[in-house]
């Protein structure tokens, strides 16, 4: 296995820290609830909730779409949210967009609860791949189209340890 570095652990800090105070602008005065997604999410949202100057609830989903490197093409929700969400600013906070099926789904889910306002927050987005067309309010980095571990991001629960995120290859 080699791991090629694409976006260094000071280039991510620097990152979130300039999204963080994008979003604290934008919530100002107000309480938000995070919803990090789960398995991919935990390291992003952890180090960008930090970064916000506003009162935080956060909450977990965990869906899936993977198998390996490949994406299944079905959602499951094996995690939903255990408070209300309804009348309150919501920033969903994903590892990757990448077709955006698992976004668009769960933004739908989301939506049905009621929110005053559903925002996104994604450490990654893969153009490149994207089918649904999905809006992200807070992007950290466009990438191309590879496939990336690290920083939260693993292959068969492998590599989300690592600091950085890095192009894997079986090498």
């Amino acid at each position: 296995m080699a791991v090629e570095v694409m976006i260094s652990e000071e280039e991510i800090s620097k990152r979130i820290s300039e999204l963080g105070a994008k979003i604290t602008n934008d919530y100002a005065g107000e309480e938000l609830v995070v919803v990090g997604v789960l398995n991919g999410a935990f390291m992003f949202v952890a180090d960008l909730i930090r970064k916000i100057n506003v009162p935080v609830r956060l909450e977990f989903m965990a869906v899936a779409s993977y198998s390996g490197t490949e994406s299944t093409g079905e959602i499951k929700v094996n995690l939903d949210l255990k408070e209300s969400i309804r009348g309150k600013n919501v920033l969903v906070v994903e590892d990757i967009v990448d077709t955006g099926l698992t976004i668009k789904t769960l933004r739908g889910i989301l939506q049905q609860k009621g929110p005053k306002s559903l925002r996104l927050a994604s450490l990654l987005y893969k153009p490149a791949r994207n089918i649904h067309k999905v809006e992200i309010d807070y992007l950290a980095f466009e990438i191309e189209d590879r496939f990336v571990i690290g920083y939260g991001l693993d292959f068969d629960g492998k590599y989300r340890e690592l600091p950085y995120i890095g192009v894997y290859s079986h090498g």
